[in-house]
């Protein structure tokens, strides 16, 4: 049995409050405007299906309606345009500005929706034209088309959200700085294969994902320079006869630059960069909550999550679950198709205008990384690292051993290879006899190295255990960008410069466009004087 619209009246009810007029055959209907015509009835013999409502129309509103200070922003700053290129009168503008600017501080909340009308722009210019009538209200979309006026809206958007997110890089950054500089001297295992490789510092550890961050942040940062570039004035992909100004709206927008071929103005493959660059940033966050996740666990007990980050468990009484480390796994799984699933869909248009060419994922994908930068943040921000557990593990490790080869090779004449062969025969004596690297002797060694070049190797017992010492072999290391508590100093320093650089870079394209929404203000307040 069919299930009935609820009608209350005259109007049937859609979802979130949406609503169309009834009227027409089968309750299809577009609202006329005063003075005018619906939308579509000049062109199609039918008003549009409830079905085209409900599934293609609503849901582009709801997902335009994020966009609504961005759609109010467009209409503002080309008014302003083709009313100082004389395009229309500025009688009209002094009409149509009062009524956007009261449009915008209402919301988009406010907004009346008649679902037959369609997109968000037919929705704002629905409510002109009740206000002023067609004949004023209409002249808004002179010299311009939902192609390239949609476009900015995506584009103001998308600028505004990656801004965002890259605020919350530099969060992240700056907290890790901090935890990094007071744990420069905190000697830890290293690991490869999840096996002991070498001794390592934490704040050197840490600084490793301040400067794959860095690279997150350069990755986004060359993704925003092509987002932000104006394409108002494509119009339909070929331009208008309208004499406008393009350079003026990118100013008024706060736009870098223009899009300059008019055929491009509609294109979105920059929005598929911004999901891919968003999925990089989701890659390292899985990184480190992979590791801090492993690190907090029973077993190697090297950090430990503070409770407020942590759960519990309805049946284990003893259990404390780091639930936001796997949160943070959870969201980047699903971040890995956010750039391929852009592409597939642009598969589908060629070069042409056609519905698809757009990246809706990326609404979810921009609060997805922003949400689970703060979270991380607020995790390493109070994060204890167990320096005494780390210490202890060292005691017992042989993973100083490298540094052994390397100093057999350095006295005693031999190739790394020979010396790999000779530390890995006395680390298989000692682990099989149960002998501690603490008691290792130059017996052992000489033993070692009978057993596998064919003659003895000398050292002398304080020697070898210098050359195990997990300390020494931290304070030892000399290359550029070791762990050395001299080098780990130094890249704390770049870290710290690369951080100031970026922030820096952040506030003059946040400052870049709020001195644009000024020139706007300026701008409309000049014409209605």
């Amino acid at each position: 049995m069919p299930i009935a619209t609820p009608v209350t009246n005259g109007r049937a009810n859609l979802p979130n409050g949406h609503s169309k007029t009834n009227g027409h055959a089968n309750g299809h209907s577009a609202k006329v405007h005063a003075n005018g015509v619906a939308f579509t009835e000049a062109r199609l013999a039918k008003p549009p299906s409830m079905l085209l409502q409900l599934y293609e129309n609503l849901p582009t509103v709801e997902r335009e309606k994020r966009q609504f200070d961005s759609f109010l922003q467009i209409d503002l700053a080309h008014l302003v345009m083709i009313t100082e290129q004389g395009i229309i009168p500025k009688s009209i503008s002094q009409q149509l500005f009062p009524v956007l600017l009261d449009i915008r501080s209402q919301g988009g909340d406010h907004v009346p929706i008649d679902m037959a009308n369609g997109t968000l722009l037919l929705q704002i210019e629905a409510v002109l034209a009740d206000r002023l009538g067609e004949d004023v209200a209409g002249m808004l979309h002179t010299a311009r088309s939902r192609i390239d006026q949609g476009a900015t809206a995506r584009r103001l958007y998308k600028r505004d959200h990656l801004l965002d997110v890259l605020a919350e890089i530099l969060e992240l950054q700056k907290v890790l700085i901090r935890v990094a500089s007071d744990h420069v001297d905190t000697i830890t295992p290293t690991y490869t294969h999840l096996q002991h490789s070498q001794p390592g510092s934490f704040g050197h550890y840490l600084l490793s994902y301040v400067d794959k961050l860095h690279d997150d942040f350069d990755r986004c940062q060359d993704a925003f320079k092509r987002a932000n570039r104006n394409p108002l004035g494509g119009v339909g992909l070929c331009g208008t006869s309208w004499p406008i100004n393009r350079e003026r709206t990118t100013e008024l927008l706060g736009f870098d630059s223009t899009i300059n071929h008019s055929k491009l103005s509609r294109e979105a493959f920059y929005a598929a960069e911004i999901a891919f660059s968003l999925s990089m940033v989701m890659g390292t966050l899985n990184d480190l909550a992979t590791d801090l996740h492993l690190f907090s666990s029973v077993e190697f007990g090297l950090v430990e999550m503070d409770d407020s980050f942590c759960s519990t468990s309805s049946i284990f009484p003893q259990k404390k679950n780091p639930v936001t480390l796997e949160a943070i796994k959870a969201n980047a799984g699903a971040a890995v198709n956010w750039g391929s699933t852009a592409l597939a869909t642009f598969r589908g248009e060629g070069t042409g205008d056609q519905g698809i060419r757009s990246v809706p994922l990326l609404d979810s994908a921009f609060v997805t990384t922003a949400n689970m930068l703060k979270l991380m943040s607020g995790i390493v921000d109070t994060l204890e690292v167990k320096a005494d557990r780390m210490k202890a593990l060292l005691k017992t490790s042989w993973c100083t051993s490298s540094n052994l080869a390397d100093i057999l090779v350095r006295n005693n004449n031999l190739s790394f290879r020979q010396a790999h062969h000779v530390v890995a025969r006395l680390v298989r004596i000692c682990e099989l006899e149960e002998i501690p690297r603490s008691k290792v002797t130059q017996q052992i060694l000489q033993r070692a190295g009978q057993e596998t070049l064919g003659y003895q190797v000398n050292m002398s017992n304080s020697d070898l255990q210098a050359s195990l010492d997990p300390e020494e072999f931290v304070r030892t290391r000399v290359s550029a960008g070791s762990v050395s508590p001299t080098e780990v100093s130094r890249l704390l320093k770049l870290s710290s410069k690369a951080f100031e650089e970026d922030y820096n870079w952040l506030k003059n394209k946040k400052d870049q466009i709020d001195r644009a929404e000024v020139k706007l203000q300026n701008a409309i307040d000049a014409i209605m004087a």
